[in-house]
């Protein structure tokens, strides 16, 4: 008796599920390891053209700290009022705190996810932007996180509705690298 073949139907039915079962193990897997950080930047002394050391120190300058109610754990934190964001990991220290520029539609105050993120694009303001993390829509408009590819912060045109929160480009660059797809967001006043 010759051996009977199988369809292709079920061959391409048995790796697709089996593909699915090592992508589900390895998402386990990745959740439980270690989640990367964003390091923050030391500020740099001031160059003078006095040689002479000072009689007192100069006091380093401390960074913003978390706002209060802003949750725990690993998390992304917006400030509306002080426009701006905190990078904080699982131990609820800032790892990077930086200004940002708002667009026009604030997303409101609460607690978001990162949904989608796009390497680049160009902007509902027309500026060519890249790492683009998505977390919120108000009254039709997305609102994420951005920065100019070329660096810039130019102001919303006047009457353009934009959600775009922009930052210099090497915060978009350790905001990326932070804030992968289910990122906890949590925006307050």
């Amino acid at each position: 008796m010759p051996a009977r073949r199988l369809p292709s139907w079920a061959w391409v039915t048995g790796l697709t599920a089996g593909a699915i079962v090592v992508v589900g193990a390895l998402t386990v897997q990745a959740d439980k390891g270690p989640h990367p950080t964003a390091t923050a930047a030391k500020p740099s002394a001031p160059a003078s053209a006095d040689a002479k050391p000072s009689a007192s120190p100069s006091p380093t300058p401390k960074a913003a700290p978390v706002p209060d109610a802003s949750g725990t754990g690993r998390r992304i934190v917006y400030s509306l009022g002080q426009d701006r964001v905190w990078l904080v990991d699982a131990d609820d220290a800032a790892r990077r705190t930086f200004t940002v520029w708002p667009g026009t539609v604030d997303p409101a105050a609460g607690s978001y996810t990162v949904s989608l993120r796009k390497d680049a694009t160009t902007g509902s303001d027309g500026v060519e932007i890249e790492h683009i993390i998505y977390f919120s829509a108000k009254s039709g408009v997305n609102i994420a996180f951005s920065n100019a590819v070329d660096g810039s912060s130019p102001p919303p045109v006047s009457g353009t509705r934009t959600g775009g929160i922009r930052m210099p480009k090497a915060d978009g660059a350790a905001l990326w690298a932070f804030g992968a797809t289910g990122t906890n967001v949590r925006v307050v006043e």
